[in-house]
């Protein structure tokens, strides 16, 4: 176990930056979100979530492929240049943290995406365990620990002291000169925020059912007609979500070429997978119905029991209509 006084963070993030690229939850605008330090940024470690999640890092909401050039009656064709160089991301909190796990199973099965793999051979996590979790968090339901997040390095505050554990060769490499610490304090921290994560109002819903052997029972249930009745459409929820990992492919005239990228699309738009013939979902009861199967029995059923939600309550807080994955849940579910 490693320490550092917070009023040196600053001076660490000045080392870290020297040799690589740091990225830290960042204020702009009344906005906090993940984005590169420097010495001028307003850093909010205190801020338990971040707008977006740091899914961005890895998977960027928009990404360049590749690029055409028409040379006469030659195409010439420049892929884009995967990450090679190293970079940190501190204060990831441990549902954002799992997200990865999730994008890892999505991302790096075959074939693999050599965009996302290069920033994952590349990056660093610095994971910070929630001190204060709020009303909204439920990530206990999928069996994450907000008080022991995984990553790199394993950080917690505990008064004017940052504690933090290496748990990977990468985090060791990070945190190797600093002082040693005593890990009680730390221990002590770790059962107040299991204490407060016990009592949260979200903390034992009823997953019961959902899962493979209930596909049919759950896909045909009557109540998505009700709960879809408010949907918008908006997509919201999945720019938000951690784990959300659909994107289109499109094709852009520049008047020097053809820019192909890439970009964040969400299942719950009318015009998502659109085809000659329409789409396959044509209504809004339908799309609403996709994300939250996906979510709860598709990806389980596919995934070794492994929900494709982290319970970081961001689609609770922005939903403009307050409809969430949690409303689902008890819905289709029951509640304890």
């Amino acid at each position: 176990m490693k320490k550092l006084p917070l009023s040196a963070l600053n001076l660490f993030f000045g080392e870290i930056a020297k040799e690589q690229t740091l990225i830290v939850p960042v204020e702009q605008a009344g906005q906090v979100d993940f984005g590169v330090w420097n010495e001028n940024e307003t850093v909010r470690l205190d801020v338990l979530k971040t707008v977006k999640s740091a899914k961005g890092v890895f998977f960027p909401q928009v990404e360049d492929m590749v690029r055409f050039h028409m040379r006469g009656k030659n195409i010439e064709i420049n892929p884009a240049e995967v990450m090679n160089e190293n970079f940190v991301v501190f204060g990831v909190r441990a549902c954002d943290a799992r997200s990865f796990d999730l994008l890892d199973r999505v991302f790096l099965s075959d074939p693999v995406d050599p965009f996302y793999a290069a920033r994952r051979a590349h990056g660093t996590i610095v994971t910070l365990a929630c001190n204060e979790p709020e009303e909204t968090c439920f990530c206990s339901n999928f069996d994450i620990d907000a008080a022991d997040p995984a990553g790199d390095v394993s950080a917690w505050i505990v008064g004017e002291e940052l504690f933090l554990r290496a748990n990977t060769e990468k985090g060791k490499a990070l945190v190797d000169g600093l002082e040693d610490g005593d890990a009680a304090p730390v221990e002590e921290a770790r059962k107040s925020i299991r204490a407060i994560t016990k009592q949260l109002p979200l903390a034992n819903l009823n997953l019961k059912g959902f899962d493979g052997d209930h596909l049919i029972e759950k896909f045909n249930d009557p109540a998505w007609a009700e709960l879809s009745r408010a949907c918008l459409g908006c997509g919201t929820c999945t720019f938000v979500c951690p784990t959300c990992q659909c994107y289109d492919v499109r094709d852009f005239d520049s008047g020097n070429g053809i820019q192909r990228y890439r970009c964040w699309d969400s299942c719950m738009f009318s015009d998502f997978t659109l085809m000659a013939h329409g789409t396959n979902r044509p209504t809004q009861v339908e799309r609403f119905r996709q994300r939250f199967m996906h979510k709860l029995v598709y990806f389980p059923s596919n995934n070794d029991g492994l929900y494709s939600c982290v319970g970081c309550g961001r689609c609770l807080s922005k939903c403009p209509q307050g409809l969430n994955i949690v409303k689902v849940i008890k819905a289709l579910g029951g509640e304890n």
